[in-house]
């Protein structure tokens, strides 16, 4: 983790959680496909996302969890004591919140309108039930996700969003106390209602829609949550876009961002793309984007400056010959930058190194050594680089200064990681635990290898280097040169490479199956979850793994 010292913003312990759980009632919608979920407004004095639709559910009582109420309810094999105390609870709060009975008579009857009014909503659920013979259907409850609330609200409950097929007969009656209006409703249906500003609801529950619109029926649902494991886990982070909040889960690119900024999650941090002033992520970290927005760098190459006043600054990637970019570059450091260091020399990355370096001397300041590696034969014209030094691999690269608490250093490892280009290196800062991955890992898409200088296998190998390292040092956050900084360093990496594996697959099988075709041919097949518009970029890579598919057959090695 990087050192306290250096966090922006001042620690604030979040609230901490309560247990709640909630359920999913769905029942197939009129018409072919599709399903329908009951939905019901909250009171407008709610404490908790007052006026906003919601799923029923509610905190979950001592009671939900004693033997003797366990006792009272079915349940699966695999369901573990907690699972069930959540369906139990689930059960609980749906009736009392919407009159809706999940109970079952011993002939296997779900409870019917004769049951429901017969029990009082005010009084002990589970001994009435018992009364009327009723035993609790938490087998037909099932665990779909777990949400554990913001670390920046004022209430927050840690809560299993559960689901279970409506009962046949049974008609929702909201209690007008905690809840009003319940409605059936077609996932995508509440969405665009929520986007007309007809529909309010809260970011957990829009997600867990948006989700749940992918499923052809309830059946579909409840097949995919058998296996007693929730489909996704999720504890949101938000930042400012536009001015406004944006919430975010993990899988979103903003995510690592928020969490290695805001590790509290204080709503502080801006998300939004410019390139006019640096962006500071730690307080020896800044990142200033270039303006060079497109399809290949997405919303452009970030250069970083890693240091402080201190120590002066070494300056990764500065990007193309941009002058206006370099000199916010050389402002944003004060005028100290002590080295520069390219991680490789495509266009957009290494190109900025000499008139950076050459603002520096003009300013009177010290020459800063152009770092990195020469370019290789492979490389095209366009990236020929020859820095003025060739950097070791496993080489250290240190800043050292004097601030008022002692002596501060900054710590830059080399880690030559050849693969999208043979001179391509990762830079690692020690003290913080930060990986700068040039190009090799970006965030929002995957990086070209273009043969012959960029190598899949190169490539491949390059990524179990870097995730050894991550493994080793704690590395938990990847700063790309393009995108938002990535967090659960490990498993981007190992997303990101069976990503390319299963990739690699789809290029067998296409040569497999069109032996005698062309390039356009495999791409057509290979990466036909791609745009045509990026298949000639495609192309490149799809080359790449076809070299290492024949390098590995028999007599070739």
């Amino acid at each position: 983790m990087p050192r306290t010292t250096q966090q922006l913003h001042p620690h604030r312990e979040p609230v901490a959680t309560r247990p709640a759980a909630t359920v999913l009632l769905l029942r197939d919608a009129p018409g072919p496909e599709g399903l329908e979920v009951l939905m019901t407004r909250r009171s407008d004095k709610a404490s908790f996302a007052p006026g906003a639709y919601v799923f029923p559910g509610g905190g979950i009582d001592a009671q939900d969890a004693v033997p003797a109420t366990h006792a009272a309810a079915d349940r699966r094999p695999a369901q573990s004591d907690l699972h069930l105390t959540q369906a139990i609870a689930a059960i609980r709060e749906s009736f009392e919140e919407l009159g809706v009975l999940l109970a079952r008579h011993a002939d296997g009857r779900m409870a019917d309108a004769t049951d429901i009014a017969a029990i009082d909503r005010q009084q002990p659920f589970v001994a009435q039930c018992q009364a009327r013979g009723l035993r609790l259907a938490a087998d037909a409850v099932f665990l779909l996700a777990h949400w554990t609330a913001d670390r920046d609200l004022a209430r927050r409950f840690e809560v299993p969003f559960l689901v279970a097929r409506m009962p046949e007969g049974q008609e929702p009656v909201a209690d007008e106390a905690e809840q009003f209006e319940p409605v059936w409703v077609r996932p995508a249906d509440a969405l665009a209602r929520h986007e007309a500003g007809q529909f309010f609801m809260i970011f957990p529950t829009i997600r867990t829609l948006q989700r749940l619109a992918k499923f052809a029926n309830t059946q579909a649902v409840l097949d995919a949550v058998a296996h007693e494991q929730p489909l996704w886990v999720s504890c949101p982070r938000a930042g400012t876009l536009a001015g406004k909040e944006a919430r975010y889960m993990e899988d979103e690119m903003p995510f690592g961002e928020l969490a290695l900024v805001c590790p509290d999650g204080q709503i502080v941090h801006p998300l939004d793309w410019q390139t006019e002033r640096p962006v500071p992520l730690l307080r020896n970290v800044q990142r200033l984007t270039a303006p060079n927005p497109g399809v290949m760098t997405g919303p452009g190459t970030n250069s970083y400056l890693v240091g402080d006043p201190a120590t002066g600054y070494i300056a990764i990637d500065p990007g193309p010959a941009d002058t206006d970019h370099l000199d916010k570059l050389w402002r944003a450091a004060g005028g100290d930058i002590r080295m520069i260091v390219c991680t490789h020399s495509h266009a957009d990355h290494s190109p900025g190194a000499a008139p950076l370096q050459a603002m520096c001397v003009q300013a009177g300041k010290l020459k800063p050594p152009i770092l990195g590696l020469p370019s290789a034969p492979t490389a095209r014209a366009a990236s020929e680089f020859t820095p003025d030094r060739p950097l070791q691999n496993n080489e250290l690269l240190t800043l050292e200064g004097q601030a008022q608490d002692g002596k501060i250093t900054h710590t830059l490892q080399v880690i030559h990681t050849p693969g999208h280009a043979a001179n391509h290196l990762c830079l690692r800062l020690v003290e913080d635990a930060l990986l700068f991955s040039g190009d090799h890992i970006l965030n929002g898409s995957t990086t070209v290898i273009d043969p012959p200088d960029g190598n899949m296998a190169d490539y491949l190998d390059s990524l179990d280097r870097l995730h050894a390292v991550c493994a080793e040092h704690g590395v938990e956050f990847i700063l790309p040169a393009h995108g938002y900084v990535l967090g659960d360093a490990r498993g981007a990496i190992a997303r990101l490479k069976a990503h390319r594996l299963a990739r690699e697959a789809k290029v067998l099988a296409a040569l497999q199956a069109l032996p005698q075709g062309s390039m356009e041919d495999w791409v057509r097949h290979a990466y036909d979850d791609v745009p045509p518009r990026m298949w000639p970029v495609a192309q490149r890579s799809l080359l790449a793994h076809v070299e290492r598919i024949r390098s590995q057959q028999p007599g070739n090695n």
